[in-house]
């Protein structure tokens, strides 16, 4: 608990944690009020995810880089499914869809790319573990693949496209899942010890640490509590972002699926920053590969159940364009197993330019 303390104290940060009791509060007083509610939401997750990240840190100093990195882009990816989940069950396939690619598009490319920016910044040249980020790219170009074929079906105009489109949905979702579970055993089970990081950090990173006890509880409150904030995000962003100027294309490519993951790019920043890089692009592409081979089936089969239709992996040709370039701008950046600061930047005008397009012209959604 002293450490809990001392960290509020030190990280002016989480004195945002005033937010959490007040966006309940609102929400509960004055449900109407969706600008102020989706301001509080962004403020409350913010020091959230700082908490989650520090947890998982310290979880991650016993665990080891590579689980530590899965244990992270899971948790935060609990907000992207909750997001997902409501937006889903009001019918929103749109804004699933939207959120699914950009949070593939936003983790590979802003996520990795300000990581590798910040750790360069601070270190001339930096090295992480070349077969990591193979594995995950691999990963991402069998997600990308799978979206590809049924967005091509769909928009074909040939009869029964679209029940053809949905049962190869659903038989792709199978196949996802279960190529996800068996990457999981080949990573941290019958090849673990390719996988491992480097050590790093000294006794002095390890006295300000948390007991994984204190941490492992205080994951799973700051979890549920993340939840629980995102569902009052998700029910006024849309509202919001009418009054904001911005559109639904850009809501769901960019503001949801940077704020889904602000538990995770809060991880990978100060791993990057303390030379800890092989843990940076675990979360980074790892979430990613997570949200495509995972969430994104996971979604499709629960469409079946709790949606007012079912949902089919059918997506517009942008979503698909913006996936590709970022599993293929990541394999390349990353080829080396070494970065330095222009390589984030690098990845980052990769973003950029999908961002500006986006909010500028966003694609059709039919």
């Amino acid at each position: 608990m002293n450490a809990i303390i001392r960290e509020l104290r030190e990280t002016p940060l989480l004195w945002l944690l005033a937010a959490v009791p007040v966006v309940f509060l609102v929400e509960h007083l004055a449900p109407e009020s969706h600008v102020a509610l989706f301001t509080l939401a962004v403020l409350a997750i913010v020091p959230l995810a700082a908490l989650l990240s520090r947890a998982t840190e310290s979880v991650a100093a016993k665990t080891g880089d590579a689980l530590g990195g899965l244990l992270n882009a899971t948790l935060g990816n609990l907000t992207e499914l909750v997001i997902a989940l409501t937006a889903l069950r009001a019918g929103m396939f749109d804004l699933v869809k939207a959120s699914i690619a950009g949070a593939i598009m936003t983790n590979s490319l802003f996520m990795l790319g300000m990581a590798l920016l910040l750790g360069g910044l601070k270190f001339h040249a930096q090295e992480f573990n070349r077969a990591t980020a193979r594995f995950q790219s691999g990963l991402l170009l069998l997600a990308a693949i799978a979206l590809l074929v049924p967005s091509m079906i769909g928009s074909s105009d040939r009869p029964g496209a679209d029940a053809f489109a949905l049962q190869l949905s659903v038989g792709l979702s199978v196949l996802l899942l279960l190529a996800y579970v068996l990457g999981l055993v080949f990573s941290l089970g019958t090849h673990k010890a390719e996988f491992a990081g480097g050590a790093h950090g000294g006794a002095d990173e390890e006295e300000h640490l948390w007991p994984v006890a204190v941490a492992g509880v205080l994951l799973v409150a700051v979890t549920i509590v993340v939840a629980l904030v995102s569902e009052i995000f998700v029910e006024s962003v849309q509202y919001a972002a009418l009054e904001f100027g911005m559109t639904p294309a850009f809501v769901g490519f960019i503001v949801v699926a940077i704020v889904g993951a602000a538990a995770e790019m809060m991880a990978a920043f100060r791993a990057a920053r303390k030379n800890r890089l092989d843990m940076s692009v675990g979360i980074a592409l790892g979430s990613s590969a997570q949200i495509a081979l995972f969430v994104a089936p996971l979604l499709v089969l629960l469409s079946l159940l709790i949606a007012p239709a079912p949902m089919d992996l059918r997506f517009w040709p942008g979503a698909v364009v913006a996936v590709l370039v970022s599993t293929l701008a990541v394999a390349f950046v990353t080829n080396s197993g070494r970065s330095a600061w222009y390589v984030g930047v690098l990845l980052l005008t990769v973003y950029a330019v999908f961002a500006i397009t986006l909010y500028l012209m966003p694609p059709a959604t039919g």
